[in-house]
Parts: C-alpha cells; sequence; structure tokens
C-alpha cells in the first residue's frame, strides 16, 4: 500500500505544471510561457542598421506565446556607445530594416518589444556627431578599468532646457518602433546609460530641478515614461531599471528607496511592465551575494514585474512559484540555447556560452550557430 502511494505521488509530482511553462497574460498579450529573451547587445548592427541575419537570430529564439525583447536600439545620432555595430531606430531606413525582424518573430507566434536607449556619457566623441562631447547629467567622466577598457570622452552637462529635446527623441523612437511593427518598447533605464545617469547620486550632481532629491533624480525617467505611453499607448510600454546595480560607475547610496520610489511612481502611467535586475548583478556579469531583494518593488508595482539576473531554470521556477516575479528574463542562457524554454521543459542539458564570440562582428559565429536539441517529434 505504501509503495503504491508513493508511486503514485511520484506521477502526481512529474505531471506538475513548471511554473516558467505555464500561461501569462501580459496585457493584450497572451504568453504561452514565462520565459523572456532579456535584450543583450549583439553588435552586429553595420552602419547603425540592423541586418538581415538578425532576423534568423530573433526568429531562432521566438517560440509562440513568448516574449521577446530586442537588444538597445539608439534614439538619435548622439545616443549610440562608443563601440561600433549598435542598431538605432531613429530614421526612417532603420526602421524598414526593423521591419523582417519584427515579422520573422511574428510569424512564429511571438511577441517582441524594442528596448530604446541614449548611452549618455559611456561613449566616446569618436562616434558623436561632429566629435561633440557625449551629453550626460553630468559632466563628471567615466574612467574605464583594465587593459581593454573602451576610451570614453569627458560628457557635457545637459542644460536644463534641452531635457526636453531628449525626452522627445525617446517619444519618437517609440513611434518609430510601432511603425516597423514591435509590439511594444522597454525604456532603457538601467546600467549607467543616460538615464541612470540622472537616477543614481553616486553620478547626478545636478543642482536644478533634475538633480538633488530622489524626486528630481527620478524626474527625467518620468518624463520619458509619460512622453512614450502618451504617444505610443502605456499598454506597450515597459521600463527596465537597475538600482541597485553599479554598471558604467552609476551605484546609489539609498538603491532600495530608489528602486520603491520608481515602483511605486510609475503606477500612476500604468505602464505594462516593471523589468528590474536582481540585486545580487551589482557588476556585470557576476553574482554577489546580497541580502537586498526586489521583493518590495514587486510588491509596490501594479503591473506586470520581470526579475532579471543570473537566473536558471531552478530558481526562475521558484520566482515564479512564491510569486516573487511574474516573467523571469534570461540573457547568456538564451543566447547559447535559442530552444531555451523547449530545453526546460524536458530538463534537458544546456549549451554552455562563448563568452569571447558575445560580441563579435560576425553574423554566423556566436550568433546564430548555437545548436537545438535533436527530438524526434
Amino acid at each position: 500500500m505504501g509503495k503504491k502511494m508513493e508511486d503514485g505521488q511520484d506521477k502526481e509530482q512529474s505531471q506538475q505544471p513548471i511554473p516558467l511553462l505555464t500561461p501569462y497574460k501580459l496585457g493584450n498579450f497572451q504568453l504561452f510561457h514565462r520565459i523572456v529573451l532579456a535584450p543583450m547587445a549583439r553588435q552586429r548592427s553595420y552602419g547603425n542598421l540592423p541586418q538581415p541575419h538578425a532576423v534568423l537570430y530573433y526568429s531562432q529564439r521566438t517560440s509562440r506565446g513568448g516574449l521577446i525583447i530586442t537588444e538597445a536600439a539608439g534614439v538619435s545620432d548622439t545616443s549610440l556607445i562608443g563601440i561600433p555595430f549598435s542598431p538605432g531606430i531613429w530614421t526612417k531606413e532603420q526602421v524598414e530594416a526593423w521591419k523582417p525582424i519584427v515579422d520573422a518573430v511574428h510569424a512564429k507566434g511571438g511577441i517582441i518589444f524594442c528596448q530604446i536607449f541614449h548611452v549618455g556619457r559611456v561613449s566616446s566623441s569618436d562616434s558623436q556627431p561632429n566629435g561633440q562631447a557625449p551629453i550626460s547629467s553630468t559632466d563628471k567622466p567615466l574612467t574605464p578599468e583594465g587593459f581593454d577598457a573602451p576610451k570614453y570622452s569627458p560628457p557635457r552637462r545637459l542644460k536644463t532646457e534641452e531635457i526636453p529635446g531628449i525626452v522627445n527623441d525617446f517619444r519618437l523612437a517609440a513611434i518609430n518602433a510601432i511603425e516597423a511593427g514591435f509590439d511594444g518598447v522597454e525604456i532603457h533605464g538601467a546600467h549607467g546609460f543616460l538615464i541612470d545617469q540622472f537616477l543614481k547620486d553616486q553620478i547626478n550632481d545636478r543642482t536644478d530641478e533634475y538633480g538633488g532629491s530622489l524626486e528630481n533624480r527620478c524626474r527625467f525617467a518620468l518624463e520619458i515614461v509619460e512622453a512614450v505611453s502618451d504617444a505610443i499607448g502605456s499598454h506597450r510600454v515597459g521600463l527596465r531599471l537597475s538600482p541597485f546595480a553599479n554598471y558604467n560607475e552609476a551605484g546609489d547610496s539609498n538603491p532600495k528607496a530608489l528602486g520603491l520610489y520608481m515602483a511605486e511612481a510609475l503606477n500612476k502611467h500604468k505602464i505594462l511592465y516593471c523589468h528590474m535586475v536582481e540585486p545580487r548583478m551589482k557588476t556585470l556579469g557576476e553574482k554577489s551575494e546580497t541580502a537586498d531583494s526586489l521583493m518590495p518593488m514587486r510588491k509596490a508595482f501594479n503591473g506586470t514585474f520581470i526579475a532579471a539576473g543570473g537566473y536558471n531554470r531552478e530558481d526562475g521556477d521558484r520566482a515564479v512559484a512564491k510569486n516573487q516575479a511574474d516573467l523571469v528574463a534570461y540573457g547568456r542562457l538564451f543566447l547559447a540555447n535559442p530552444d531555451l524554454p523547449r530545453r526546460f521543459e524536458l530538463n534537458a542539458s544546456l549549451n554552455k556560452y562563448h563568452r569571447d564570440t558575445f560580441y563579435t562582428s560576425d553574423p554566423v559565429v556566436g550568433y546564430t550557430d548555437y545548436p537545438f536539441l535533436e527530438t524526434n517529434d
């Protein structure tokens, strides 16, 4: 009797749904699972134009009812990083180049959002129009570390009256994304780029209405959220934040207060989702132990909450099961495993990612050459 009961329990447990693979209603979009392709710089957009090889890259990682977030696309000719081959979405030609990528994802039943950004001071004069200084919330330079670190130029502090123009760049980029067929946009407010340079008190040393208090430092981000939401509808807008991270020397003295303030402030704008990077990802690509948690922000934000940062199958399942997140974004694992949802479903082994090919400009190697599972079905 006992053995029979145990067998029954084992069978019942094996038939329990995998939390990451349960359906989810993301606003107007029906997701068939909770696994999101995280936005990742790939540096294969020659001349700042998305290329035909990106059609294959994104379609490989698309599954029916799966959410894809693209690599960051620049919102203007001042917005790109001081490294080559990043895409933009401020010109008609760029919009046209994105269309076949979007179409390929839609053809496989996927949902695709375009991440839009401005790098601010994470740039060099060499990549700026007329060799001008990069713009930022500050004139404090970014000091690269390491032998192979990029060379950044000292930034120029934006004048107060210039800021509405930058907000408008994000608004126009969002309109362009919808013109290209995207289902929505994710505003990149993380990782030490321009919006984060306003948010974080380690960088923002302004004395106008965009600096000083927490409310003032968050003003720029929230003005962008409002402008983009007004332009394309808040039901098509997400925002990515990394309050705890120190990427590109963008740290804050009270990251929990910053994250909580933003989560609560976003409710007023009724955006579709908030995408936050786990506190354990303080530095680029590496986990670190921390007592901090995203739970206060998760509880404060009324919309869909996406968590990212070093997740594997087990802790992704746990995050969904314990209601710590609605969706979980995967970067490196999804890069190396284009069929990641299928592998998670089967609990199959995973391809190892190759860090040395993350940012090469090769249109195939480290991009579309990671193998799929061999299946008989």
